[in-house]
């Protein structure tokens, strides 16, 4: 098990939030930004509330100022970055996807990866080019191998997504289990419910074997994935009761709207149970909430930005807005 830092090494980066939350958009903010006229107000909008960096950017170049903006201030506060890598990881795994498929494809990644991973995307694709397993690290190496022996055999893409998404969430299960602290824990243990509930829900739509499902799903400490698996076989109205029975029932209205209701259900339940770290003076918490409140901002405006570019009605995309941190 990995050394915990003590709660009073993260006072310093607490410190430096504490400040940083007071920049964090709002409700209002939200609703502003929302009611503008067009893309170009809501980007005068942003940039008056300090977005970007004092030039014109297109919409997906503001948002990725924005996004180096929390990693790099992240980095600067945080000694040990490794502490934060279960926000992380989700990367790797998605990155290595890409390189499997690339490779066996004949095609380039050129654009296809996602930063802020753990590890090096390149190194990735170099040593798993290679077949030089060895040089990934410990969590990458056998979902590696096995994803790479699937879409040789198989050629099948289904199979290889199936067999690095289970490594992933076991990974963040085991990294949450692991860790002490219970905010982590909790955003892990989340991370792979929604994920099995999500798995659940399309393989009861699309009519998928129970061997498939139970193949797809990760074990977690609030569903029991046995029955969640047996409820998918049976369809969709089983999978949600299935739910009414635990901790997730309040979400089984969202669920019964669409998937997008549904993560939006989760981040706002994060979100709700972030919130008391606004008060706390140590620890990694505070950390924890500001990272996530700020990825949730960004989704927000990106959808905002979305709706603009596309003329969706602001009923539509009102529907979809987290509830922000602040």
């Amino acid at each position: 098990m990995k050394k915990k830092p003590k709660q009073q090494e993260y006072t310093y980066a607490v410190a430096r939030i504490r400040f940083k939350e007071t920049k964090l958009l709002s409700d209002a903010d939200l609703a502003s930004l929302l009611a503008a006229k067009d893309t170009d107000a809501v980007m005068r909008l942003l940039r008056d509330k300090g977005w970007g960096d004092n030039a014109d950017h297109r919409p997906e170049e503001l948002l990725a100022i924005e996004e180096k903006k929390l990693w790099d201030f992240v980095a600067e506060s945080v000694d040990d970055l490794s502490t934060l890598n279960f926000l992380l990881v989700h990367h790797d795994f998605h990155n290595l996807k890409v390189a499997v498929k690339c490779i066996t494809r004949d095609s380039k990644p050129d654009g296809l990866w996602i930063g802020n991973a753990v590890e090096d995307p390149e190194k990735l694709y170099r040593a798993l080019k290679s077949r030089e397993y060895g040089e990934l690290p410990d969590y990458l190496r056998e979902p590696a191998k096995e994803a790479m022996s699937a879409i040789l055999q198989t050629s099948d893409g289904q199979l290889c997504d199936l067999i690095i998404d289970k490594a992933c969430m076991e990974y963040v299960y085991h990294l949450g289990h692991e860790d002490d602290n219970e905010i982590i824990r909790l955003y892990c243990e989340l991370f792979v419910a929604s994920s099995d509930i999500k798995i659940a829900l399309r393989s009861a739509r699309t009519h998928k074997k129970l061997d498939f499902i139970r193949r797809s799903m990760a074990a977690c400490d609030t569903l029991d994935v046995e029955k969640l698996s047996l409820a998918a076989v049976e369809g969709e109205d089983a999978v949600l009761t299935y739910l009414g029975t635990t901790e997730y029932r309040a979400a089984v209205d969202a669920l019964g709207v669409s998937m997008s209701a549904f993560e939006k259900w989760c981040d706002d339940y994060l979100t709700a149970v972030m919130k008391p770290q606004k008060w706390e003076p140590f620890g990694i918490g505070p950390i924890v909430a500001y990272i996530i409140a700020r990825q949730n901002e960004l989704k927000a405006v990106r959808m905002i930005l979305s709706a603009k570019v596309n003329n969706l009605s602001e009923s539509t995309i009102k529907e979809r807005l987290r509830s922000m941190y602040v």
